[in-house]
């Protein structure tokens, strides 16, 4: 049933995080034959997109059918672990009917193809690709993310993907999840996910309202990890991080649940380059459950649940004077007589966000269509607790703030095979919203004015409290044919209709086209243009009063407060692959975007809560070059990326803004604060060993950043120094260690992150919308054991 040398499976596959594209079968990665009778498929070695349906299927296969042992975590047990224990389809032999694992598959397979990324770029992470980063399944979720082309690292966990800001959409098993309010917390962890992918460029019609990059997560399930194991790994600055998971099947049911604590004191970037950060304990915990019901051959049932709490210590700044202070109050006599009476280094303020999610999703084979509908939920909030006296002291107001926001809806997606050289996709996603913010602040009252006209405050503080709620909604709706005129040629040409309901009430039909050529053998061309629609983050969308705080140490130097508007693109992006020799191959890609009410985030006040704003015009042009390769027990990769965004004349939320900022900006084009020109990244890893129950695998990636923007003389004007920082791994594996019946595989680590130690800076707390400074972590070395059971 499947090809012999899928049976074992190469160690030491990095090659596939640089550059495994959308329709690529790597080496000893080729899909299994799709289910059923099929034309025949012509394998290429890395396709930029899907060049017909049934090529969308091969992706299925790569993508979801990795539960029958094509990659993923089943193969590299079979290697890793030696030749005990487990069939090569990843579950015990004994335990589950052949015909149970063929349907699965199956069903993985259709659900994969009823999202095709024809014509954009797909950069996949397999499960051994994803063992193989410093961390494994220990490592934060972008941190494997940072190993593609074009992402650049930010403060508080954040990434950019080809210079927007935080236009990046999440999904789990092809299902959208809401956007949340978390800032810090990485609310989906790496141990989640039994593979993923990110999928750039210019999208088909099915992907909408967050548009910069694609996260789909294939979860974990009973079918893939049966079994459990159990996991310890800590070290450096109170690192604690247990993990325990379990798996397994039950007649036509399958589960799977995990979760894991998180303890810490580098819960946040310092504010320092100092090697330990004052005030900076976090404590967390994650869980995910997976729940499957497969009726028949044709039908499935599944639920994922999953729940992240994180508590934050917020890092302190020794030695400063102000921060957030409104222009008023910075210079007021009581400004200067209070400065200094509260240590900067000495505060306490304090951060919690929840998250709660939960998808119920049912999946059809109905002859030649093919369907997968949805029903979701997710409950996100965000509290700050702030120091009352020090944030008086530095900011001019001490604010409590809880935002809350409560998502429900559906998504479906249906594929219907008209004939041959046609094949229509057709679909719709509805998210309902409810937005809460509430807020109580102390601030000092103005008593009156100097003799130059200065505000005079009191000493005495008093408080404002302020609150409001808001429910809206978003929609979206397209159709797609994928056609091939001729044998190498495929279009995907679509149209899709989106909506917002909320604080802004928008509409916009988005044309999409795609092209996919392969002239011959291992070389693909493709280009595409696609219409964006992004609402903006409901979430994120001030709500405030701002007459509240007139006459205040909280003033506002502007009472300017336009509406946040929905960001309308035109993309145009091009690229070409070539296969240099066997596991050796190449890409280059370039994208140019023209943006009109362009949106971007930022931090203003104490609270690290994001709020979103406009550029009236903003542009976002680069390219990007990524070779992997890929034989044996070695993997190698690298990328580099160029990438220039900028924008111009800020038309929303302009209270946040020193009024001289805006008029500038208003006239001139600025580099946007998350603008970084260059990134690179690149990998090793080397498995010794591999043949025999005892493999030890070693690897080491690299990230470069050219260091992203801080005020100059103009606003966002300069460039923070240029960084780059080398990470180290070292996993022995042991096949029947302990020689206990009930145990497996015994697995021990060592990780080194940023192996130099180099300090480095992400922020400097300049910058439109930059709060405080941020440094890179320092060196940190981490060990770890698991056991498999």
């Amino acid at each position: 049933m499947f090809p012999t040398r899928l049976q074992t499976r190469r160690p030491a596959r990095l090659a596939s995080l640089g550059l495994l594209l959308s329709g690529v079968a790597l080496p000893a990665m080729a899909a299994m034959p799709p289910a059923g009778p099929q034309p025949a498929q012509r394998a290429t070695s890395k396709a930029v997109s899907k060049a017909t349906s049934e090529e969308a299927t091969r992706k299925a296969g790569q993508k979801g059918g990795q539960q029958d042992g094509q990659k993923g975590a089943p193969p590299a047990e079979k290697t890793e672990d030696g030749a005990g224990g487990r069939s090569s389809f990843g579950v015990d032999a004994a335990a589950s009917a052949p015909e149970r694992i063929t349907v699965t598959a199956r069903l993985d397979r259709a659900r994969a193809a009823l999202q095709p990324d024809t014509g954009a770029t797909t950069y996949h992470f397999d499960r051994h690709a994803i063992e193989t980063v410093p961390g494994g399944d220990n490592a934060p979720l972008n941190g494997v993310l940072l190993q593609a082309p074009g992402v650049a690292q930010d403060s508080y966990g954040q990434i950019h993907v080809r210079g927007d800001h935080n236009e990046v959409q999440f999904r789990l098993d092809g299902v959208q999840l809401p956007e949340g309010l978390t800032v810090f917390g990485q609310t989906l962890m790496t141990r989640f996910a039994d593979s993923l992918s990110m999928t750039t460029g210019a999208l088909p019609s099915e992907y909408g309202f967050l548009q910069a990059a694609v996260i789909d997560i294939t979860t974990k399930n009973g079918a893939t990890n049966p079994g459990g194991e159990a996991s310890i790994y800590g070290g450096a600055r109170d690192y604690f991080f247990p993990s325990l998971q379990y798996g397994g099947q039950s007649g036509k049911w399958d589960y799977f649940a995990t979760g894991d604590f998180v303890h810490d004191r580098v819960g946040i970037e310092s504010t320092t380059p100092r090697f330990n950060a004052l005030h900076d304990l976090s404590n967390q915990y994650h869980f995910l459950g997976h729940l499957r019901y497969t009726a028949d051959a044709d039908t499935r049932i599944s639920l994922i649940a999953g729940v992240s709490n994180a508590e934050y210590q917020l890092p302190n700044n020794p030695g400063q004077q102000t921060q957030f202070q409104e222009p008023s109050f910075a210079g007021s006599t009581l400004a200067q007589h209070l400065a200094g009476s509260v240590d900067s280094a000495s505060l306490d303020e304090r951060q919690k966000e929840i998250t709660d999610f939960g998808i119920l999703s049912l999946q059809k084979e109905i002859g030649r269509v093919s369907l997968q509908s949805s029903a979701f939920l997710r409950y996100s909030s965000l509290g700050y607790s702030p120091d009352m006296l020090g944030d008086l002291v530095y900011n001019g107001i001490a604010q409590r703030a809880a935002r809350s926001v409560f998502s429900t809806g559906t998504q479906s997606d249906a594929t219907w095979r008209v004939a041959p050289r046609h094949t229509l996709r057709f679909g719709y996603q509805v998210f309902v919203e409810r937005n809460v913010s509430k807020t109580g602040s102390l601030v000092y009252p103005q008593t009156g004015a100097d003799a130059a006209g200065n505000p005079e405050f009191g000493s005495t503080p008093v408080a404002i409290h302020d609150g409001s709620g808001l429910t809206g909604w978003i929609w979206g709706l397209y159709a797609q044919d994928e056609w091939k005129p001729v044998r190498d040629l495929t279009v995907n040409f679509g149209l899709r209709m989106d909506g917002v309901e909320e604080y802004t009430h928008q509409q916009q039909l988005s044309p999409r086209l795609n092209l996919v050529w392969t002239p011959r053998a291992g070389t693909t061309l493709h280009a595409g243009y696609s219409r964006y629609f992004t609402p903006p983050p409901f979430e994120v969308v001030s709500g405030g009063s701002l007459d509240k705080f007139t006459g205040t140490s909280a003033a506002p130097a502007s009472a300017q407060s336009s509406t946040v508007r929905a960001e309308s693109d035109h993309y145009f992006d091009a690229g070409i692959m070539q296969r240099i020799l066997p596991g050796w191959q190449v890409s280059f890609d370039a994208y140019y975007k023209l943006a009109h009410n362009l949106i971007d985030e930022g931090q203003f006040g104490a609270p690290i809560i994001l709020s979103g704003f406009n550029y009236r015009r903003g542009q976002v042009n680069g390219y990007e070059v990524a070779t992997s390769y890929d034989r044996g027990p070695l993997s190698l990769y690298g990328n580099m990326a160029w990438s220039r965004a900028i924008g111009k004349d800020i038309t929303s939320a302009q209270f946040n803004f020193d009024p001289a900022d805006l008029a500038y900006i208003r006239q001139h084009w600025i580099f946007l604060d998350h603008d970084q020109r260059w990134t690179a990244s690149a990998g090793a890893a080397y498995s010794l060993f591999y043949r025999t129950g005892h493999p030890m695998r070693l690897s080491a990636t690299m990230v470069y950043g050219s260091g992203l923007r801080a005020d100059g003389a103009v606003p966002n004007g300069m460039q923070l120094p240029q960084y780059v920082t080398f990470n180290l791994s070292l996993v022995q594996s042991f096949q029947d260690l302990f020689r206990v019946p009930f145990l497996k595989r015994t697995q021990l680590r060592l990780d080194v992150t940023n192996l130099f130690d180099r300090r480095y800076e992400l922020r400097d707390g300049t910058g439109i919308g930059v709060g405080a400074p941020q440094y890179g972590l320092r060196r940190t070395i981490l060990t770890g054991i698991s056991q498999r059971f």
